[in-house]
């Protein structure tokens, strides 16, 4: 869960690379992800440490991808 923690300010902290709406989507996505993250808490223990490296990778690339196709820029 401290993972989680760490990622939630890579999230909150896109304001300064992609627009507001991208912000929003983001964060509910990480919401999601951390209602799934608390169910897995008792249930599956050792998936729940994945959750936030995923949602680190998929951060990196959707920043990626609104630079690249959508012109994001800092």
């Amino acid at each position: 869960m401290a993972g989680m923690a760490c990622v939630f300010f890579l999230y909150a902290a896109s304001g300064l690379l992609a627009p507001w709406w991208a912000v929003a989507v983001l964060l509910v996505i990480w919401a999601l992800a951390l209602f799934v993250a608390t169910a897995w808490w008792s249930l599956h223990p050792t998936w729940v440490p994945w959750i936030p490296v995923a949602l680190a990778v998929f951060w990196f690339a959707a920043l990626n991808a609104g630079g690249a196709w959508l012109g994001w820029t800092a």
